[in-house]
């Protein structure tokens, strides 16, 4: 075979074959195949599309580029949950426990913060000494004796993606939906969950250009697992205004404990209860959807959740003390400063772009990889879409490292809030379910 002809083959429109993806994929990463060209062939993905059917052959070509946990024989119902990225987004610290609590096992590898959604690790390491970088042996032996593991990406499992992402990342062809449908289902497939949620993110602060594009990419990734083998639900949720009310790191997993201990606040909880759904009622713990609402909402009842929760920092060298007295243990910015409503009237909207710019601008968030962060700092709302206000009532906190931070933050989140003189109603958190 000749690189330049599988990339002229895909610049013309052309559906390549599994063997020609193997030999320009599987040649790179031997260093036989350079990366210009690799690019270019990006580029032609990212212009011409790929059918679902080279989107699969892709997506298995990935998974071969490395090692596959495998977790037959080990008596575990393993199940994964991946979200395409959001503001306020920390339901992995509150779901998994959930999952865990009432009986599955979960085996979850997620990234860091890059652009204007967080990572999941990042607020994992806002505790002090939780280990991320795990090998697959320890990542498996922590799944088995908890049920609950989570850490970062192996770069054992599926190296090839690392490889093709760094050239997406600055080659302009990240937006390519076959290109980000691979790449997040080789990992899942590669980590051997049985059964997988996605919670694909759609509005102002979703990564995806539009709904449409949301839906798009939802059916997608359904679709290679469902040719793959790997049971998938995608939930469709809304991201025009932030999840929760804490955005940043050590902020959310305070908040991700609040709401194992109490259930609140509601919106955060209720998208957990509806990605934990689909994964109960498939692994045969619950007959419906309300039964296994019902059953998730018991580990928050009963503690069984935070109780997992607990083990999970503990076992992965973190300090458990952050269950019971987050503050005590997690870095608190040292400047805070309270956002006011400048005139009454009802919360239209929140736009979650400006709220991410904001709390990236205090130092919480990455332009680049491998960017430090200050995981101390961020932004709590105390108000939603929907919510009346009476001028100098507060909206919002913003923890910062100095006071010009705070005042530039302060600055960002009156721009995001849009007060009007009419009552509005909150759009639905969950969109749509495609199974």
């Amino acid at each position: 075979m000749n690189v330049t002809d599988i990339i002229a083959r895909k610049r013309d429109g052309v559906v390549l074959t599994r063997k020609e993806m193997e030999f320009l994929i599987f040649g790179y990463l031997k260093n036989r195949v350079p990366d210009y060209q690799v690019a270019a062939w990006l580029m032609a993905v990212y212009l011409q599309g790929m059918t679902v059917q080279e989107t699969v052959e892709l997506t298995e070509v990935m998974v071969a580029s490395g090692e596959r946990l495998d977790w037959s024989g080990k008596g575990l119902m393993v199940v994964d949950k991946h979200s395409t990225g959001g503001v306020g987004d920390k339901t992995t610290l509150v779901l998994a426990p959930m999952l865990a609590g009432a009986g599955l096992a979960v085996a979850k590898m997620s990234g860091r913060t890059l652009g204007h959604t967080g990572g999941t690790i990042d607020k994992l390491e806002s505790i002090p000494g939780f280990a991320v970088d795990l090998e697959p042996a320890e990542f498996t032996a922590r799944v088995k004796k908890n049920g609950l593991c989570l850490c970062g990406h192996s770069p054992r499992l599926v190296p090839a993606d690392a490889r093709l992402y760094a050239l997406r990342d600055v080659t302009a062809t990240v937006g390519s939906l076959p290109l980000i449908a691979a790449s997040i289902m080789s990992k899942k497939l590669a980590s051997g969950a049985q059964a997988l949620v996605l919670d694909v993110k759609a509005g102002r602060g979703a990564l995806t250009g539009s709904e449409g594009e949301s839906w798009e990419l939802a059916r997608l990734m359904v679709e290679i697992g469902r040719c793959l083998g790997l049971k998938t639900t995608a939930v469709i949720s809304s991201m025009n205004q932030p999840l929760g009310q804490a955005v940043g790191n050590a902020l959310e997993v305070a908040e991700a404990i609040q709401t194992l201990a109490c259930g609140e606040p509601s919106d955060l909880l209720n998208l957990c209860l509806s990605l934990g759904e689909p994964l109960l009622v498939g692994a045969g713990r619950a007959a419906t959807a309300q039964e296994a609402r019902k059953v998730l909402m018991q580990t928050i009842e009963t503690g069984a959740a935070l109780k997992k929760f607990r083990a999970l920092v503990a076992d992965q060298g973190g300090d458990p003390k952050v269950v019971d007295d987050p503050w005590s243990v997690l870095q608190r910015a040292p400047v805070t400063r309270t956002v006011v409503a400048p005139r009454t009237g009802y919360v239209e909207g929140i736009d979650c772009l400006a709220v991410a710019r904001t709390v990236m601008s205090l130092g919480a968030g990455r332009k680049v990889k491998g960017e430090p962060i200050d995981r101390s700092v961020g932004v709590l709302l105390k108000v939603k879409v929907g919510a009346r206000v009476e001028k100098g009532q507060p909206l919002a906190e913003v923890h910062a490292r100095s006071d010009g931070e705070a005042a530039a933050g302060i600055e960002g989140i009156l721009e995001a809030y849009r007060i009007g003189p009419d009552p509005v109603t909150p759009e639905p958190l969950v969109l749509g379910v495609i199974s």
